[in-house]
């Protein structure tokens, strides 16, 4: 019998989710399976992996043949790792104890990564709802304008400069939060109205 580590689908349509299955490579898709070792969804970002990595690892020492999805999954979490690791210890490389506390410190650095990916994009969405809802406001092309002038008054000091300034400003888009320094495209502004 020949066991596969695979991917079955569930949740709604357009909105995929799958359980990651042992099951007899003659079984369907969604059909009849062994064992639930995880699951997978690709609808959060970055997507979220869930799989229980000794059962994994003991299903592929045992010669179950993940898909190619499945084999990136247990590469990302770590399962191949730990089955190179202890091909490690069967030659006499390392000792047991050694290629465990290796294969826990690249669990721990790789779940930090993750951890800071998720965090990044709860921030980005914090941050378009506060744009969203008004509480941040957007920098208009006028605003920026204005703001232009009055830091080109400040360093040229004469009234005609401001008058070359006031030409045409420079598009930029910016929250209020952070608005760019203006002096490099009036200083280009100007140097294209010399020539």
């Amino acid at each position: 019998m020949a066991v596969k580590i695979r991917l079955a689908r569930r949740g709604r349509k357009k909105q995929p989710f799958y359980h990651v299955v042992i099951a007899d490579a003659r079984a369907p898709r969604d059909g009849k399976f062994i064992e639930k070792i995880g699951s997978y969804n690709p609808m959060t970002s970055p997507a979220t992996i869930e799989i229980d990595r000794d059962k994994a690892f003991d299903w592929l020492k045992n010669g179950a043949q993940p898909t190619d999805t499945v084999r990136a999954m247990l590469r990302f979490k770590g399962v191949y790792y730990r089955r190179h690791l202890m091909r490690g210890v069967a030659k006499g490389a390392m000792t047991e104890e050694k290629a465990m506390e290796m294969y826990h410190a690249w669990i721990d650095a790789k779940e930090a990564k993750i951890a800071a990916r998720f965090e990044e994009t709860r921030l980005k969405k914090e941050q378009f709802y506060k744009e969203l809802s008004g509480e941040i406001k957007k920098v208009t092309k006028v605003a920026v304008a204005a703001e232009t002038q009055e830091a080109f008054r400040e360093t040229a000091g004469e009234e005609g400069a401001a008058e070359e300034a006031s030409a045409e400003a420079p598009v930029v888009e910016a929250t209020a939060e952070a608005t760019p320094a203006v002096e490099a495209p009036v200083a280009e502004a100007k140097a294209e109205e010399e020539e």
